[in-house]
């Protein structure tokens, strides 16, 4: 089944982020090597796709996971989580209906 991770960071992550960020990205590999990824990615700070200094305020992924305890646990190692980039992380069942 699919799972959102939905992780929200906190006040001036960017530097955090930016230290973390191989090791974070290298688990979302493993996971499309896998074919399990759907999407993952930042949400900008700003309205923009490049946000520069204002950086980002959380983050979203979309994989696939044997169940919801599995997901939480694969969420709960994540790399931005111990270097203290997110202050909170939700984890909920998802449902794809588009694109087909």
């Amino acid at each position: 089944m699919l799972y959102a991770i939905i992780s929200e960071d906190v006040a001036d992550s960017l530097a955090l982020r930016l230290s973390a960020r191989p090791a974070h990205l290298a688990r979302l590999q493993a996971l499309q090597d896998l074919g399990r990824l759907v999407l993952a990615g930042p949400h900008p700070a700003i309205d923009s796709a490049d946000p520069g200094a204002a950086g980002f305020s959380g983050s979203l992924v979309v994989a696939e996971f044997a169940d919801l305890q599995a997901a939480q646990a694969w969420a709960d190692t994540d790399p931005y989580l111990d270097a203290g980039v997110y202050a909170s992380v939700t984890v909920k069942p998802f449902k794809k209906v588009f694109p087909q």
